[in-house]
């Protein structure tokens, strides 16, 4: 009867172990994350990004260390306070206003093409999911961007790749942008 026992003990912490190995390598394998210093947001970026201090743009970047052209980056800035994203308007309308007057400005030199907007709630907030093709003179880039308010602020968490990389990179991209989540 020991014998059973034990036998079922090893198969049991067996059975737990391949368990927790998988856990591991899901959905978060692969992924650090980051916090902001006042502790209200959070998301994923991959292993092997880098933050990059920039002065005058968006509030945080980040880059791939071997691809270096991929980059995250979330700007943050005001809208009404009383407002919310559907105020703002539809997903569609939302992703054109950024393609003309962040991505592509007319003067700019790129032009992009809205492929996809998408609408989804998460942790009590609605998110617009975006996806972009933007044209550049010498090359094709992809992104995809999710936006959100919270408390009066706009947050853009947009991550961006050459074309030629965009298949590889789309599943990564968007975990890290669905990752975007508010602590307080």
């Amino acid at each position: 009867m020991l014998e059973l026992v034990r036998t079922i003990s090893r198969v049991g912490f067996a059975c737990a172990l391949v368990m927790l190995l998988a856990a591991c390598s899901g959905s978060y394998a692969g992924m650090n994350s980051f916090q902001s210093p006042d502790g209200r947001y959070a998301f994923l970026y991959p292993n092997g990004w880098s933050r990059v201090s920039m002065n005058g743009g968006p509030q945080v970047v980040f880059h791939d260390l071997i691809n270096s052209d991929e980059t995250l980056s979330l700007a943050v800035s005001k809208v009404d306070e009383k407002g919310d994203l559907q105020t703002l308007g539809s997903p569609i309308a939302i992703g054109e206003r950024l393609s003309r007057e962040v991505i592509a400005p007319q003067g700019s030199g790129r032009e992009a093409e809205l492929v996809d907007a998408n609408q989804r709630e998460a942790g009590g907030h609605i998110f617009y999911d975006l996806e972009y093709t933007v044209h550049l003179e010498d090359r094709e880039r992809h992104e995809l961007a999710t936006v959100v308010v919270d408390r009066g602020r706009l947050y853009t968490l947009a991550a961006s790749t050459n074309e030629f990389r965009w298949n590889k990179v789309k599943g990564l991209f968007k975990e890290v942008i669905t990752s975007f989540t508010f602590l307080i």
